[in-house]
């Protein structure tokens, strides 16, 4: 089919453009479009939508997005996107979003309370159709005047007294089924690498390895470092414990890369890893299959909560109570911690 001079010459393809290649009016072409509101013959639907692909048009976003008030986006925002799993977690989600026809625009608060504020700010303004958030801490600030009525939705960490839905995992049922399993390995003096005591999944993590210890009658004395999450300060934490005199023989860290920061420091100090210090994380990440030996963790069901996420954030229902999904999380036996 011969392309119109307007599509030729480098001019601008509008719905007119293609009504007048297609023969039909403007009105044929945005029922093409919208599917609706009124029915299209199939022979016409498929000369507009031919016209569409020779014409190479694009519906104008930004004039839909005023109309009908949604411009098929949703905001991400994370507290690290250098983080093995908030990458995988965003991977997730964009994913689960594309599939409903939706963009993700990604923001990264850098554990900065200031820096979050700031991106939930930029991710409103930029109109988007609802807001799927991991605060930096309990204290976080998602309060804004200009917000309207942007949905938001709380990931991995709980909402606590914030009035938005969330979807999270039992990180103290997780935590505490992974220090029973070190403990059933008959170790008694167990350090937990936890993370920020302002962040509630690092709170819980802690609690569950502290009641798995209570139930076994362990001391937790002094077998607690809370430092970020991150390989330097898993690496630093667990070797200064390591160096002492008496020290643990299992580590639990409260994220992989603690856990991944934790074999390195053991590998310096000449510890084998099962068989002098045992190691187990929580998260799960693909990263956590490749160290050296492949690290055994309780592992987020990343899928559940990004498809679980984007359709809590999607859905229909009216406000009301909102809605908080307890995600599934599981036991991934590798050879860190000595099975």
């Amino acid at each position: 089919m011969k392309s119109s001079p307007a599509a030729s010459s480098g001019g601008r393809v509008t719905r007119a453009t293609v009504a007048r290649h297609a023969g039909v009016s403007t009105a044929v072409v945005s029922y093409v479009l919208n599917d609706g509101p009124r029915p299209v013959a199939d022979s016409t639907r498929e000369r507009v939508l031919r016209s569409i692909e020779v014409l190479g048009y694009r519906p104008d976003a930004v004039a839909r997005a005023l109309k009908t008030r949604r411009t098929q986006t949703i905001g991400l925002l994370v507290p690290d996107n250098s983080n093995p799993y908030f990458a995988e977690l965003a991977k997730a989600i964009e994913d689960a979003a594309y599939e409903r026809g939706y963009a993700l625009l990604l923001g990264n608060s850098d554990n900065d309370r200031r820096r979050e504020k700031l991106q939930l700010a930029a991710l409103r303004d930029r109109q988007v159709d609802g807001l799927l958030v991991i605060g930096t801490s309990t204290e976080a600030d998602l309060s804004d005047p200009r917000a309207g009525h942007t949905r938001v939705v709380l990931l991995d960490r709980a909402a606590g007294a914030l009035p938005y839905p969330s979807v999270v995992v039992d990180n103290r049922r997780g935590a505490h089924e992974g220090v029973q399993h070190l403990i059933g390995h008959g170790h008694r003096r167990v350090l937990c690498v936890a993370g920020p005591s302002d962040v509630p999944a690092s709170v819980d993590r802690e609690d569950g390895w502290r009641s798995a210890m209570a139930e076994a009658g362990l001391i937790t004395d002094r077998l607690v470092v809370r430092t970020g999450f991150s390989r330097w300060e898993g690496y630093a934490a667990a070797r200064s414990v390591l160096a002492r005199t008496r020290r643990p023989t299992a580590i639990f860290a409260c994220s992989d890369l603690q856990g991944i920061g934790a074999l390195r420091a053991c590998e310096e100090l000449g510890l084998n890893v099962p068989g002098d210090v045992a190691v187990l994380a929580f998260d799960g990440t693909q990263e956590s299959e490749f160290t050296s030996p492949p690290l055994t963790v309780i592992q987020q069901d990343i899928q559940t909560i990004a498809e679980t996420g984007v359709s809590v954030l999607l859905s229909a229902d009216p406000p009301g109570q909102p809605a908080h999904v307890i995600a599934p999380c599981r036991l991934v036996i590798r050879r860190s911690c000595g099975c």
